[in-house]
C-alpha cells in the first residue's frame, strides 16, 4: 500500500495510553458507548497534531481550527483552548513522547439517550479522546510519489456539506478513496460542484505548471494547516502561485504535482488518472519541501513556548504514576 496515510509499524504503539474523557487506559481498553454521537451519527469534529522534538507545531493554528469546527455545530467541549492543550501535553508525557509522534484528537456531542439526530437527547458532557501514536510517514513515499485517481465522488459546496469542517463523518470521502483503489491507485483526486479540481480524499492538492504552483480557491477543500504553510511560503519566498478554478485538462497538463496534510507533510503525486508526470519529485515539490521542513524548525526554535512538552507540563503527578503503574513501568 502506498497511501497518504499509510505509515511504519512502531511495536511502541501497543502499549501507548490513549486519553478518553479525562482517564488514560491501554490502548485495547481505550472505547467508548455505542449510544456515543461520534459512535453512532458521526456527531463530532476532530483535529491532528505533529510532536517533533518536542513541540506541537502549529498547535495554535490546530486549536483554532478545532474551536472554530466546532463552534458552527454548536458543540461545546466543556475547556477551554489552554485546558484541551494541557489534556494532549499531558497524556504524551504519560507515554514518554518527544518525537516523530502523530496526535489525533476527537470530540463528539458524547452519550446519548437514543441514536438518534436531536443534539438535545445528549446526556451530559462532550467525549474527549487523545490517540498518540509513534507514527511517521514511509519514506519510499517521498521518492516514488502517490498516484491519483479522478473519483465521481464530488467535493459538496458549503452551503450542503462544508469541507472545512473535520467532521467524523467521513463516508463520502471514504468512498472516493475505495473507487481509488480499485483503479490501483493511492489516493483519490475530487473535483468540486462545477467540475473544477478541489481536493483529494484526505489531503490538500496542488499542481506545478511553468513554475507556478496552482491550486484551488479553497472553497471546497479541506481548512489546511499545511495548505496554508505552502501558500504563506510561496509568497514569503516569492515562488509564483496562482489559486483559481482549475479544471482536469489544467492537471494533466502539469509538470510536477504534490499533496499536503498535517501527517505526510508536503508529499509528491506520480501519476494522475494513469498519466505519469514529467518529474515526480519536481523541483518546486523538493524546495517546498526543503521549506516546509525548515519552518518546522523554526516552529520548534522560536514558537509559543506553551506548545513544547518538555520540562514544562503542568501534569497531575498521581495521574502520572497511575499511568506508569499501567504501562508495568512501577510496581
Amino acid at each position: 500500500m502506498a497511501s497518504s496515510q499509510d505509515f511504519e509499524e512502531d511495536p511502541r504503539n501497543a502499549e501507548a495510553l490513549v486519553y478518553v474523557n479525562g482517564q488514560l487506559v491501554p490502548r485495547a481498553e481505550a472505547v467508548v458507548s455505542v449510544f456515543d454521537a461520534g459512535f453512532s451519527l458521526g456527531d463530532g469534529i476532530w483535529d491532528s497534531f505533529r510532536l517533533h522534538r518536542g513541540t506541537l507545531v502549529f498547535a495554535d493554528a490546530h486549536l483554532d481550527r478545532l474551536f472554530w469546527g466546532t463552534g458552527a455545530i454548536k458543540l461545546d467541549i466543556g475547556m477551554s483552548k489552554d485546558e484541551l492543550l494541557e489534556v494532549v501535553k499531558s497524556t504524551l508525557v504519560a507515554n514518554d513522547m518527544v518525537d516523530g509522534v502523530h496526535i489525533r484528537l476527537m470530540v463528539t456531542r458524547g452519550k446519548k439517550r437514543s441514536p438518534t439526530q436531536d443534539p438535545r437527547l445528549c446526556l451530559g458532557k462532550s467525549t474527549v479522546v487523545v490517540v498518540p501514536e509513534w507514527k511517521q510517514a514511509r519514506p519510499e513515499l517521498a521518492e516514488h510519489g502517490l498516484t491519483l485517481f479522478t473519483s465521481t465522488i464530488r467535493c459538496s459546496r458549503n452551503d450542503m456539506f462544508d469541507m472545512r469542517l473535520n467532521s467524523h463523518s467521513r463516508l463520502n470521502l471514504i468512498t472516493a478513496l475505495i473507487q481509488a483503489i480499485d483503479a490501483d491507485a493511492d489516493e483519490a483526486l475530487m473535483l468540486d460542484a462545477n467540475g473544477y479540481v478541489a481536493s483529494c480524499n484526505s489531503t490538500n492538492f496542488f499542481f506545478v505548471a511553468n513554475g507556478t504552483v496552482h491550486t484551488s480557491t479553497g472553497q471546497s477543500c479541506f481548512k489546511g494547516i499545511t495548505r496554508g504553510n505552502v501558500l504563506d511560503i510561496c509568497r514569503a519566498q516569492g515562488i509564483p502561485l496562482a489559486i483559481g478554478d482549475f479544471g482536469l485538462a489544467d492537471v494533466y497538463g502539469a509538470d510536477e504535482s504534490f499533496v499536503t496534510g498535517t501527517f505526510g507533510g508536503i508529499s509528491p503525486v506520480s501519476r494522475i488518472d494513469g498519466r505519469a508526470l514529467p518529474t515526480c519529485p519536481g523541483p518546486v515539490t523538493s524546495l517546498l519541501r526543503e521549506l516546509y521542513a525548515q519552518r518546522i524548525d523554526d516552529e520548534v526554535a522560536s514558537g509559543p513556548a506553551r506548545n513544547r512538552i518538555t520540562g514544562a507540563v503542568a501534569i497531575n503527578e498521581q495521574r502520572l504514576a497511575d499511568a506508569h503503574k499501567l504501562r508495568g513501568l512501577c510496581p
